[in-house]
Parts: C-alpha cells; sequence; structure tokens
C-alpha cells in the first residue's frame, strides 16, 4: 500500500515510516500540515496516518478540508490527545480510526491493513460545473451557456482547481501551490495575470460572474 505519514515529530515520524517500509509499503513523510494536505489532496495514498496537532494545519482540519472536498482516503489518527471527547472529536472529523500514543506499533500496522482492505468509494467525477459552466476533464473541453471555449493550458488548470474548490476561497498562496508548484512566493503577478485572463474568457463575454475576487482573502468561484 501506498502511505502518506503526517506527523511533526521527528523521531515518532521516522519509526513509524521505517516500519512501514519494512513491511513492504510505500511511505511518504511529512511534517506539518499545510504539505501534507497538499500531499493528501493529490490523491493516490491507500491509508493516511495523521497527528492532531500540527504547525500550519492541524490534523482536524486538514481531515475536515479533504472530506469536505469528497476525499475519501481512510484516516488514521495517532495522537497524544487521547480522551474520549478528543477521540469522538477525531471520528467526528472524518477519521477512521483513532491510536493514542504511545502505541505498538504491532497495532499500528494491523490498523492500517485494516484500513487498507476497506472498499473505497471509486470517485468517477470526471466534469466540474458551475452555474452554465461545465469543465470536462476528459475531452479538456470547457463550455459556458452552449459555447465552446479556447483556454491555455495554465488557465485550464487554474479553472480546474477553482471547480474542485466551488464555492471556496482560495488565496494567493495555495494557488501559487496548487497550480503551479511554488512553495513560496516569487513576488510576482503571475496569479493576477491569470486570472485576469481567465475571466476575459470565462465571465466577460455572458452575463453572470462567476470568479469572485474576495478582497483581502482571495478568489472563489461561485454556481
Amino acid at each position: 500500500m501506498k502511505v502518506l505519514v503526517i506527523e511533526d515529530d521527528p523521531t515518532t515520524g521516522s519509526y513509524v515510516a521505517r516500519g512501514l517500509r519494512e513491511e513492504g509499503h510505500v511511505v511518504d513523510l511529512l511534517a506539518d500540515g499545510r504539505a501534507g494536505l497538499l500531499a493528501a489532496t493529490s490523491g493516490g495514498y491507500d491509508v493516511l496516518i495523521v497527528d492532531r496537532m500540527m504547525p500550519q494545519v492541524d490534523g482536524l482540519t486538514l481531515v475536515k478540508t479533504l472530506r469536505g472536498a469528497g476525499n475519501t482516503t481512510p484516516v488514521l489518527f495517532l495522537t497524544a490527545m487521547g480522551s474520549v471527547e478528543d477521540r469522538i472529536g477525531g471520528l467526528n472529523a472524518g477519521g477512521d480510526d483513532y491510536l493514542v500514543k504511545p502505541f505498538a506499533f504491532g497495532e499500528l500496522s494491523a490498523r492500517v491493513a485494516a484500513l487498507g482492505r476497506r472498499p473505497q468509494a471509486v470517485e468517477q467525477q470526471t466534469v466540474l460545473t458551475a452555474g452554465d459552466l461545465t469543465l470536462d476533464l476528459l475531452t479538456r473541453k470547457v463550455m459556458r451557456a452552449g459555447q465552446e471555449i479556447d483556454l491555455l493550458p495554465r488557465e485550464f488548470t487554474l479553472l480546474e482547481f477553482l471547480l474542485r474548490r466551488k464555492g471556496r476561497v482560495q488565496t494567493r498562496t495555495m494557488l501559487l501551490e496548487g497550480v503551479w508548484d511554488l512553495s513560496f512566493d516569487p513576488m510576482t503577478n503571475v496569479v493576477e495575470t491569470h486570472i485576469s485572463r481567465l475571466r476575459a474568457k470565462v465571465d466577460k463575454p455572458f452575463e453572470k460572474e462567476l470568479i469572485k475576487t474576495v478582497r483581502g482573502a482571495g478568489y472563489r468561484i461561485d454556481g
């Protein structure tokens, strides 16, 4: 199986990753919630092992965000927060299992194996929509009000990114990381330029504006 471990404690993270690799699993290890969320969103993992207290994005927020986006990858919370309320909070956030530190690796391994055996919902969505706008991932066609819109590759990727997060504000940093794969701010207006170009094709020829600017926050697509 391919497992993503999101754990900010280097000792625990290395211990878990090494043990799972010795059992034949492919393991990625990340140390903060933001990086973990981006990796988990990309898909391709069979199980996620998530700590609750992490920098950037905490574990509960990470899992809630994934579930809100339709990501059904099984999640095992691995945390020192072991009260009944903590366990309930983790499961209510979308976690599938909950293991409290300190733990026995054999038990963690068995829980990971059990999660990996669970049938997952297969995401078949290949057409994204917002109002009268449709983006077909298979044909790479974008249509609005029956008219085909010709987008450049980066414009298509930007629109897809916004549509997958319809109704939620995407900050400049999120767009740089998700569309341009930049983990730092290059101090350019690349986001603003591409948003403007996308609007000129997707919004301006039509009556209703779909791409919104949220002042001081970022951009959101409605519909």
